[in-house]
């Protein structure tokens, strides 16, 4: 019996070792072949790929075309089942791939069309521009191809990956105006919804178009409107309990940081351009380095990150421009607010009634029914389809819903050779309208919106607006009256995704909710206390976690905190010895900063909480209200002037609100955390959670897929812009021909396999802050990709 036993579990095991070997070669056999030579069908002439020690790449042929197809090539070998997630994102075809998990998502996006919008768009690009988007799908689909096994995140899905075509490098495009666009207009919705009932004292009061922390490129700070008056609002009969923040400050903003300064303040007499792009973070990175060589006929050598899924350097230099990108938040969407037309199923538009376009958009569930789902369009956009609007159904106009808002001029900046022709290029780029800031190896530095402009008739456009009768867009702005800037006096250009512009220029940008100038300013007060630059030097700009921002509440809190309130109260005096001995810095160890930080969101949903309850009185306790930005205005205007009528009613004076503000805070990190408020260091919150989209369903593989889960530096009001999810996808500053000086940092690493010697490499560099290089390495493999003859 025991022979027998023994026998069956010798058995079994081999059976586990065999498949255990078994799915080990077959994930070895899915990473890429990185040294020989390749035949591949579909390239024109020899092409070779060169990666350095950490897998950055550098990609070179005679002609562009061969140069996208390798670029393809590379992305598909390293990254193909990223470049399939992110198509899928903008088409709502997740589902397919992942199941019902995904369905509600993909509803979302559906109502875009983008999988149908994408076919038109690519048929109205230029005939060269079409040719390299289906010489870079060809390079995707030889990649694929060329692999020993298929990516292994299908073996784990238990599906093939789908082929790529041009019109999936639009899609990749459409995500990104999805990530970076306000896509249902709920900005103009949200403040509404506060508009329609509060007065306009107070609404003025609390949405500002700017604070003390502006500091703008052009223009000034903004003036706070005053406190609305006792005869307007009071809140002092308000006896209401307002919910914790939990601290959760705003949401992310996915933007970023970028400037540049002259070359009389560089040592080499070029210009100098940093750029850090805040996205999602998660494995692998939004962004591949690579150097994309062309050495034919029409020579170009461009250098930066490219977005897998497209073929092109998104920001870089390319030895006479380099450029970066920030999020502009100027108003790419609106909320038209529909009149019905007098017969069923129409809307009014011009004194006419017009009928809605119905269309069904199916949806394919992976392991579940398919699902159909009916898109009502009008000539203005799609009708939202989960709000109710009180004044009436609501059509989204975006601009990522135009064909013209789209296009591949992009490319032009791989040749450009000064500020004015690459300003010229983004004025008339196609994409989610980015503020573009520029620089060239003569030392000029410029600064625009990359990117179309609607032109805006007839109405305010940070509101729901009925446009029936004649307001809306009309057109796009000429790309010459587009705004910009070209070497001011002090040689520094600037932004941070807060207000860059003002008056006129302003007026034709739009506010679609930008930033607090909090982290704008710091980065500008920084830039002003130099006048000699190094690549080192900004990278000490773009890690700098100094709290300039919480310092003032510190202040307030200690001032408040004192006496007899911590005399005889342990904990309260525990909580103001650990604010007294903070770190001013956003660090990992800092226990103070996380102290003031709760303080203050304590203080800024009590008030907040006030000022809104007409509107719960009005739609319910559940009303989903936006917090302005620049609300820290109206908030540091209350706790400084103290209003008798606006202290809420449980209060008997502004005292007692900062001390329950205090208690508050204790109470959540004792319930949350436990009793040890000197343990609730920063580090514990901001913990970083950078994960494989596939590690949450399979949680046994996350200490293999995913980066580590350590604490990181930085917060959302100060350079160093950090979040746990949220942060630089990148990091890198550079001088138009002195690349070899440059800088550049990115999270998790080049490759997407597990297995690759290169997931991870570079992370810790990301993670520290240490010094890069912007160029690739000596080169360690070289694969050439021939000619099929």
């Amino acid at each position: 019996m025991k022979k027998w036993m023994l026998r069956v579990a010798s058995t079994l095991v081999t059976a586990i070792l065999a498949v255990g070997i078994l799915a080990w070669l077959t994930l070895r056999a899915s990473l890429p072949q990185l040294d020989g030579e390749l035949v591949v069908a579909g390239i024109g002439a020899v092409a070779a790929i060169e990666r350095d020690a950490d897998g950055i790449t550098t990609i070179s042929a005679t002609t562009r075309g061969d140069v996208a197809f390798a670029t393809g090539f590379t992305h598909a070998q390293d990254r193909f089942f990223q470049m399939d997630l992110i198509r899928r994102q903008s088409a709502g075809e997740l589902s397919e791939l992942l199941g019902e998990a995904m369905l509600e998502y993909d509803r979302r996006v559906r109502l875009h069309r983008f999988r149908a919008r994408a076919g038109k768009a690519l048929m109205s690009q230029p005939a060269q521009d079409l040719q390299l988007l289906e010489r870079y799908a060809d390079g995707v689909n030889a990649g694929l191809a060329n692999l020993g096994a298929k990516p292994f995140e299908y073996y784990l899905l238990g599906v093939d990956p789908e082929s790529w075509a041009a019109e999936d490098t639009v899609l990749v495009a459409y995500t990104m105006f999805l990530m970076l666009n306000d896509e249902r207009a709920d900005r103009d919705l949200k403040r509404g919804l506060a508009h329609r009932v509060l007065p306009a004292e107070v609404f003025a009061f609390m949405y500002p178009e700017g604070t003390s922390w502006d500091a703008p490129l052009m223009g000034d700070v903004r003036q706070q409107p005053p406190i609305p008056s006792a005869d307007v609002v009071s809140v002092r009969e308000l006896d209401e309990q307002s919910p914790s923040p939990n601290e959760i400050a705003k949401p992310d903003l996915p933007g970023s940081n970028n400037w540049v300064v002259s070359g009389a303040l560089t040592g080499t007499g070029a210009a100098m351009v940093s750029n850090d792009m805040h996205l999602g973070l998660r494995v692998p990175a939004v962004w591949y380095q690579a150097r994309l060589v062309v050495e034919g006929s029409e020579p170009r050598d461009v250098t930066g990150v490219t977005l897998p899924g497209t073929p092109f350097v998104i920001g870089g230099s390319n030895s006479r421009i380099a450029w970066g990108n920030t999020n502009s938040y100027g108003d790419w969407s609106d909320a038209v607010v529909l009149q019905p037309g007098s017969r069923p199923n129409t809307y009014r538009s011009g004194g006419a009634d017009l009928p809605f376009d119905e269309i069904i958009e199916r949806i394919d569930v992976r392991g579940g029914e398919s699902i159909e789902l009916v898109v009502r369009e009008t000539i203005w956009g799609p009708v939202h389809d989960d709000v109710d609007y009180p004044d009436g159904e609501i059509a989204i106009r975006w601009i990522a819903h135009d064909i013209e808002a789209l296009n591949l001029n992009l490319a032009g900046l791989e040749t450009a050779a000064s500020v004015e022709e690459a300003l010229d290029i983004a004025n008339a780029m196609g994409g989610p309208p980015q503020n573009f800031v520029v620089g060239d190896d003569a030392g000029n530095v410029g600064w625009t919106i990359a990117g179309r402009i609607p032109v805006r008739t007839g109405y305010e456009p940070t509101l729901p607006a009925d446009w029936s009768d004649g307001a809306g867009w009309s057109g796009w702005l000429d790309p010459a009256q587009v705004p910009r800037i070209v070497n001011p006096e002090n040689g520094r250009i600037w932004t941070a995704n807060a207000r860059v512009a003002d008056g006129e220029a302003l007026r034709i940008i739009g506010d679609s909710g930008y930033d607090l100038g909090a982290r704008a300013r710091q980065i500008r007060d920084a830039l002003m206390q130099k006048d000699r630059f190094g690549a080192n030097d900004m990278l000490a700009i773009q890690i700098d976690d100094r709290a300039l921002f919480l310092s003032r509440w510190r202040d307030l809190l200690l001032d408040e905190v004192a006496g007899d309130d911590v005399a005889g109260d342990a904990r309260l005096g525990e909580y103001r010895r650990l604010v007294e001995d903070w770190i001013p810095r956003a660090v990992p160890e800092s226990v103070g900063y996380r102290l003031v930080r709760s303080f203050r969101l304590e203080v800024q949903s009590r008030l907040f909480h006030a000022l809104t309850a007409p509107a719960r009185a009005e739609y319910g306790e559940d009303v989903d209200l936006r917090l302005s930005n620049q609300f820290e205005g109206p908030l540091w205007t209350l706790v400084s002037e103290r209003p008798e009528h606006l202290l809420p009613g449980r209060y008997d004076d502004w005292h007692e609100l900062f001390v329950d503000a205090v208690r508050s805070s204790i109470r959540y990190f004792e319930v949350n955390y436990g009793d040890a408020l000197a343990d609730r260091t920063w580090g514990e919150r901001n913990m970083a959670s950078i994960r494989h989209p596939l590690s949450g369903a399979l949680p046994i593989l996350g200490g293999f897929l995913n980066m580590p889960a350590e604490p990181l530096a930085g917060d959302v009001d100060l350079p160093r812009a950090q979040g746990r999810t949220f942060g630089a996808s990148q990091r890198f500053s550079v001088a138009p021909g002195d690349e070899a000086n440059g800088i550049m940092h990115m999270p998790t690493g080049q490759s997407g396999h597990p297995l690759s010697d290169f997931y991870g490499k570079g992370h810790d560099d990301w993670v520290r802050g240490t010094p890069s290089p912007f160029l690739p390495g000596e080169t360690r493999h070289k694969l050439l990709l021939m000619p099929d003859k």
